[in-house]
């Protein structure tokens, strides 16, 4: 689905925003998905709804449905992924991000993986635009290349009531800093390493975009004790159960021996 040369602005610069938009029926079909389970968790805010796709609820005690869990499977999204990631593909997790009019979060600069479990740190996440995402209403930004390094930068631990993200980076250009702007259906993918943040919704109209992040499976999603990512979600995040997320393979062969049962309500 990506062609030859979104693919190679994806590896140059981090992040690509695809050419593909989803059907006008897939789409409304996600819409409906996303404004009920707004609806059915009214005492979260809609910028920090984690784990729709996981309908046992391990991750920040959301119940997610199978609406969410099929979608992350179809196959258009995962050719996507498999053009950047390759064949061997694992669902690991996923995050709604809708931003309300008028009150909408900001997001500080950061990248994705400072505190994930996996090993090697290498994941994408796909974006899914539901309404449309503009600079009018906070969409995400980006810093062009700055995954190239493949470290993470130092990060400092700021919850602050106004922002959907209790860490950013300590240090951060953003002089060439790039608007991810994206149509109703429109998707981009962006690499775990990529420097990336929005402002706050201050407009009118909301923002939301579906997140789904993609693992490797030659990646280990590491569920022991002590891994930082579980240590950091214990310390401040207690909602966020790592050790018992369920993950799935949803293409090809897993190479990195896997737990595909923990976590999973038979």
């Amino acid at each position: 689905m990506l062609t030859e040369k979104e693919v190679e602005t994806y590896h140059n610069d981090g992040l690509v925003m695809s050419s593909y938009t989803l059907p006008e029926p897939l789409l409304e079909h996600l819409r409906g998905a996303v404004d009920k389970l707004i609806a059915d968790h009214p005492s979260i805010r809609p910028e920090s709804l984690s784990g729709p796709h996981n309908p046992w609820g391990q991750s920040a005690h959301l119940m997610g449905n199978v609406d969410f869990l099929e979608f992350c499977q179809h196959p258009d999204i995962l050719d996507m992924v498999e053009q950047v990631i390759g064949s061997d593909i694992i669902l690991w997790g996923s995050m709604l991000f809708a931003k309300p009019a008028g009150d909408g979060k900001a997001v500080p600069w950061h990248q994705d993986g400072r505190y994930w479990p996996i090993e090697p740190l290498e994941t994408v996440t796909v974006r899914v635009s539901i309404d449309g995402s503009d600079k009018e209403n906070g969409c995400m930004q980006y810093i062009p290349g700055s995954h190239r390094s493949r470290k993470l930068e130092l990060h400092e631990i700021d919850i602050r009531d106004d922002m959907a993200l209790g860490q950013r980076m300590a240090e951060v250009d953003d002089s060439k800093a790039a608007d991810c702007i994206l149509a109703p259906g429109g998707v981009s993918l962006h690499d775990v390493y990529t420097v990336h943040g929005s402002a706050h919704n201050r407009s009118t109209k909301r923002r939301a975009d579906y997140a789904i992040r993609y693992m490797p499976a030659t990646t280990l999603y590491d569920r022991s004790d002590d891994h930082p990512a579980t240590v950091y979600a214990r310390e401040h995040s207690p909602n966020m159960n790592y050790q018992e997320r369920p993950i799935w393979l949803v293409r090809g062969k897993d190479r990195a021996g896997n737990d595909f049962q923990r976590g999973k309500k038979i």
